[in-house]
C-alpha cells in the first residue's frame, strides 16, 4: 500500500503507482515515491506481506501520480480490476492521464 517513512509523507508531490510479477505471474499493484527503493523493499522481504516469498518480483508497469489523494484513489481501482483487466493494462503501458480516463477517475 502506502509508504510510511519519515522522508516520503504524504505531502510529497511525486507518487507513483507501480506493478510487480510475482514468479507465479500474480499482479500485485502499489503506490510510492520511490519505485526503485519500494521494489529492493518488497525484495528484502520488507515490503508487503502479500509479496513475502512470492519469488522473483519483476517491475511491470510505473507511472507518475502526482498527488497521494489520486495516487490511492488510483490503486484503490487498479486493484478492484479483474486479472485480464490488470494484464491490459500492463501490455498498454497507460500514460496517467489516459489511466484516469480508462478509469473514469
Amino acid at each position: 500500500m502506502t509508504d510510511s517513512t519519515p522522508s516520503h509523507t504524504a505531502e510529497a508531490t511525486n507518487w507513483y503507482l507501480y506493478m510487480l510479477r510475482t514468479a507465479d505471474n500474480r499482479l500485485y499493484t502499489g503506490i510510492t515515491t520511490c519505485v526503485e527503493r519500494r521494489l529492493k523493499q518488497h525484495q528484502s522481504g520488507k515490503g508487503a506481506k502479500a509479496l513475502r516469498n512470492a519469488g522473483q518480483l519483476t517491475l511491470v508497469y510505473q507511472v507518475l501520480i502526482g498527488g497521494h489523494s489520486t495516487a490511492l484513489k488510483l490503486e484503490y481501482r487498479i486493484k478492484q480490476l479483474t486479472k485480464p483487466q490488470k494484464e491490459k493494462l500492463v501490455f498498454n503501458q497507460l500514460s496517467m492521464n489516459s489511466l484516469t480516463e480508462w478509469l473514469k477517475i
